[in-house]
Formats: C-alpha cells, sequence, structure tokens
C-alpha cells in the first residue's frame, strides 16, 4: 500500500446495489477505508413512507445485512467503513449494528453523524408540511468521528462527496479552508459515488471494454487533495480518462461545484492516463461554500396509476384516437391528472406481430386513491370488447400508488445542526465554516476557433461524441464530450442550446443552461423542468433520464468528414 496516499474505494452508488459489493471489495485488495452511497432524493421518499410505517425504520436494511457477513473481515482488514445508510435514523442504525457487532462477537467502535433532518423544524424553516426535510450536512463530522477512532461511521443526509471528505481531512489532517485540498477529494468523491459508473457501467462505448460484471472503483487520495482513480486487479470493466469522465459530468450543474464543505471548480480539473486502470485527476482549485446548504423535500404529492394499450397495425393513430375519446368520456369523476403518450414503434408491413406494435400510455393522478385507483382501473378493463379492433393491454392495472413531490430548498448553514456522535456517546458539535461565498456562475470560457472546413455527413452524433445524463430533482442534465482538439472546436460549435432543442423535441419548451468545460473538452446541459416535480411523480418514459444522453447521441447531425 502506498503510505503516501489514502485507498478509499466505494461498494454501493445506490439502495438496491450489487449486494456483494462490500465482500469484493474487502476481498480483492489493499484499502483503508470502505465507503457506501444509498441516499438519492427518491431514496429519502421511500425511507420517509418506512419511518411512517415504523419509526424505528428509516434507514438502509441492506447496509446492516451486508455488514453481518463482512464485518470480521473488515475489522481483520483494518478497514475504516463509511456509509450514509442511515438515511432518516442514523442512531436507530449505530445502535443496530452495535447489536450486530455484539452477536458476532467483535469489539466495532461505532459512531454516527445527525443533525440533517430538519423536518421537526419544518415550519419555523419556511417549508410546507414535507414528509422529509433533509439538509446536505459535509465531511467535518466524518472526520470528528475517525478522529475520535471510530471504526464505522453511519450518517445521514451528508453530500456524496463528504464520503471521501471526510476520511481525507481525518487522515492528512487538512483545515477548515484548506479549499484546494478539499475541492479535490470533493471531485474524488464524486467520482466514486455511483459505484461501477466509474469502471464502466452505463458507458457510452460499452462496446470497447469488458462490462458484462464491472469492479467497483477506488481513490487513491493524496494530501494535496490529487488523486488516482483505479480498481481493484482481476475485476470486471476499466478505469479510463473516458469512464472517468462520464462520472465527472454525471448530474452537474455549472463549473462551480458546490458543497457544504468547499466549491470545487470543475473547470480546473485536469485528468491524464498513468497506465492501465489508473486516471489522476489533479489541479482542482477551490473555494469557500455558499452560505446556505442545501435541503432535500419531499411531500406526499397524491396517488398514481397507469394503463398501456397495445396498438397493431394499421390506423394506430385512429386506434388511440378511440381510446382516448372512449375513457375521456367514462372517467368519472375525473382524474385531476391525464396524461395521454403514444409511442410509435410500429413498422409497415413488419415480421412479427411485436414490431408490428404501437403503445398508448395512459397515466392518471389524483389526490383520492380511489379515484386514480379502482374507477380507473375500471374503466379500462371495461372496453376489452368494446373499442378498438385488436385490443389488448401487457398487464392490467390495478390499485393507485402514492407517489412524492421533490423540491429543493435552501438554510442557512448556521440555522443546520450538525453534530458527531463519538463512539463513546460524547456529542461534537460541528460549526459551519467562517468563510463563505456566495455562488455565481463562472464567466463564459473563450471558445476555440472553428478549424474544420470541407464535406460534412450526416451521421449519427454519438459516433462522434460520448455522453451520460441523470435527474437532478425535476431538472435534467447531459454532459457530452468528445477525445480530440478537433472534435472539440466542431462540438462546441455545433451543439448549442438551440441545436439541442431540435434534437430533442422534448425540451423545447423549457430553459436550458449550456455549461462549457474546455479542460475535460465537454459540454454540460441543464435541462429544468424535463422530469417535471421529481423522478417519483414525473409521468416521462424515462422518469430519471437515464438514457437522455444515449436518445441525443443517436440523433444526426452534419459531421465533417475529417472527424469521421
Amino acid at each position: 500500500m502506498d503510505g503516501r496516499s489514502l485507498r478509499i474505494g466505494n461498494a454501493s452508488g445506490f439502495y438496491g446495489d450489487r449486494f456483494s459489493a462490500f465482500r469484493e471489495m474487502l476481498d480483492g485488495g489493499p484499502l483503508d477505508v470502505l465507503t457506501g452511497d444509498y441516499l438519492a432524493e427518491l431514496t429519502m421518499l421511500i425511507l420517509g413512507r418506512d419511518r411512517l410505517k415504523n419509526p424505528d425504520g428509516g434507514y438502509a436494511r441492506t447496509f446492516l445485512r451486508q455488514l453481518e457477513e463482512t464485518l470480521g473481515l473488515a475489522m481483520e482488514r483494518k478497514v475504516r467503513i463509511v456509509a450514509n445508510a442511515g438515511g432518516l435514523n442514523p442512531q436507530g442504525l449505530a445502535n443496530d449494528l452495535r447489536a450486530l457487532a455484539t452477536k458476532l462477537g467483535l469489539s466495532v467502535n461505532i459512531a454516527h453523524v445527525e443533525g440533517d433532518d430538519l423536518v421537526g423544524r419544518a415550519d419555523e424553516l419556511g417549508f410546507d408540511q414535507p414528509l422529509t426535510a433533509n439538509a446536505y450536512l459535509g465531511g467535518w463530522g466524518i472526520a470528528a468521528c475517525l478522529d475520535a477512532g471510530a471504526d464505522i461511521v453511519v450518517t445521514g443526509r451528508v453530500t456524496d462527496a463528504s464520503l471521501v471528505v471526510g476520511p481525507a481531512a481525518s487522515h492528512f489532517g487538512w483545515k477548515r479552508d484548506d479549499w484546494d485540498r478539499l475541492a479535490g477529494a470533493m471531485v474524488a468523491g464524486h467520482v466514486l459515488e455511483c459505484g461501477a459508473q466509474a469502471t464502466g457501467g452505463n458507458f457510452a462505448r460499452f462496446g470497447e471494454i469488458d462490462v458484462r460484471r464491472p469492479g467497483f472503483p477506488l481513490a487513491e487520495v493524496f494530501a494535496d487533495g490529487s488523486s488516482i482513480i483505479t480498481k481493484h486487479p482481476d475485476t470486471g470493466g476499466a478505469v479510463t480518462v473516458d469512464t472517468v469522465k462520464a462520472q465527472l459530468v454525471y448530474e452537474i450543474g455549472g463549473a462551480r461545484y458546490a458543497g457544504p464543505d468547499a466549491t470545487a471548480r470543475f473547470d480546473t480539473i485536469v485528468i491524464d492516463a498513468e497506465g492501465p486502470d489508473r486516471v489522476r485527476l489533479s489541479g482542482v482549485r477551490g473555494e469557500p461554500p455558499p452560505p446556505d446548504v442545501k435541503v432535500c423535500l419531499n411531500r406526499l404529492g397524491g396517488f398514481r396509476n397507469d394503463a398501456q394499450f397495445v396498438l397493431v397495425g394499421l390506423d394506430i393513430e385512429e386506434k388511440a384516437a378511440l381510446v382516448r375519446t372512449q375513457l375521456n368520456a367514462t372517467l368519472k369523476p375525473r382524474p385531476s391528472e391525464v396524461l395521454y403518450t403514444l409511442a410509435r414503434t410500429d413498422q409497415a408491413d413488419a415480421p412479427s406481430e411485436e414490431q408490428a406494435s404501437a403503445t398508448l400510455r395512459v397515466t392518471v393522478k389524483d389526490a383520492d386513491p380511489k379515484v386514480a385507483g379502482r374507477s380507473f382501473s375500471g374503466a379500462v378493463v371495461e372496453l376489452a370488447l368494446s373499442s378498438y379492433p385488436g385490443f389488448f393491454l401487457p398487464a392490467l392495472p390495478g390499485e393507485a400508488s402514492p407517489f412524492g413531490v421533490y423540491t429543493a430548498g435552501y438554510v442557512d448553514a448556521r440555522k443546520v445542526p450538525h453534530v458527531a456522535v463519538l463512539p463513546d456517546g460524547r456529542r461534537i458539535d460541528v460549526l459551519p465554516p467562517d468563510e463563505t461565498r456566495k455562488l455565481e456562475a463562472v464567466p463564459a470560457p473563450s471558445l476555440p476557433a472553428q478549424l474544420l472546413a470541407g464535406p460534412t455527413r450526416r451521421a449519427p452524433l454519438g459516433q462522434l461524441a460520448l455522453a451520460r445524463s441523470g435527474d437532478k430533482g425535476g431538472d435534467a442534465n447531459i454532459g457530452v464530450w468528445v477525445r480530440t482538439d478537433e472534435a472539440w472546436s466542431w462540438l462546441v460549435h455545433t451543439l448549442t442550446e438551440e441545436r439541442l432543442r431540435a434534437l430533442l423535441p422534448e425540451t423545447q419548451a423549457l430553459k436550458i443552461q449550456r455549461h462549457v468545460l474546455p479542460n475535460l473538452r465537454a459540454l454540460n446541459f441543464v435541462i429544468e423542468g424535463l422530469l417535471g416535480e421529481g423522478v417519483s411523480s414525473s409521468t416521462r418514459f424515462d422518469q430519471q433520464a437515464k438514457a437522455l444522453g444515449e436518445w441525443l447521441r443517436s440523433r444526426h447531425v452534419d459531421v465533417p468528414e475529417s472527424l469521421l
């Protein structure tokens, strides 16, 4: 193990990720710290509903089961574990971990971080009756727990990158205003947070590497905040400049990437290949964090249901219109929201029935579960013998399911408690940073000249560009990048906001922000409101915008032949 670096691995990118990853990471090679990220915005809603049913719940139970199998191995190998699996109940998870350690006959120092849960102060803070209200805490509470000798630290809602920032700050003795070092660790944490997405998972050029079972990533973090992203030997997937870039541009906004510990300047990242499965991240400049911290707010929005009608062969538009007319006449009481979406996947003169088929999806929402449930389902089923020719449903609609509405709030960091509860039970208040700076957009960088002339060819954008997309509440983001300077000079002048609207017609009525990252040869687009009021309430076909980038890559544009 390199004594100059801290080896931090990741074994979970979401609640439901590969269960065996904890053992794989502990068995696969040397580590100092193993992290697990379990909390997405949607997960907080799920845990909120869990807490309604069971006040002792509200945390990621998968984590407890994973440690039942691997806690002894982690202690034997002196690997410390840091995870945000505490969700809405980090104290409850810490208590159950202590009981687990006793059951296994192990002596384990367990600590937790709390203070993020603001739901009890919602009125005072101006939030309107949320189911969950959780501030994004930073890494200093984790650092305090590790400084006190914790073997395991569990947290509630901290930023994903804090799982790396906290251990690095503790190990290297960083100060609260070591902005560049903290920002470098934030960047490494951002790469690790989604697990195998950094090692080839969900990668646009997946045919270039073996992604049948990618390993999980780790970062060798250095005292100056730089890092090398790598993975254990003899594990699947790959760590390349492009797999790391794919994660760097995932679910970000502009060049200033703000957290509660620092603001990382993504326009300063230097990325270099250092050999097989080793990519160095360096040069990251940091700034003070903004004075406000972000708060994840979820409330119950009502109930939803949907039905899919398969339309086969001729007269697809007319068949869809008939269903719409019939349902509009029979939905009584009418749900507050009814959305019809016709997907024309049918082919003319198709060689199979499935290839001759289109799908009409009908989604309803209402505050009354009976209106969105039994009433809607009954109206759909009653059409079975009295509608279009070839009527069939791939599945019968059932009862309505509850959905949540996500919004982001912001609170002065001084109003948010941040408490490290140490292994011996002592409670340490983690103070907000002394220095903050209002978050402002980075001035637009100078663009390279348009160097290319000559003939063009109509081709998919993806023949030249790579992309990754995702969700941030009701917004979607698409990061697009290329591999050469020549391609970059073409991309940055070609893929404007206006061109994106033309290529993705769904976005035409929405506000789009384009951010230019020349150091990564990348563009990041934030499409506001594409996902409505968040993933749980979204009626879009791709609710989390995970494939939005692949749709963009499939669209045809005029590309200079010299680039192809």
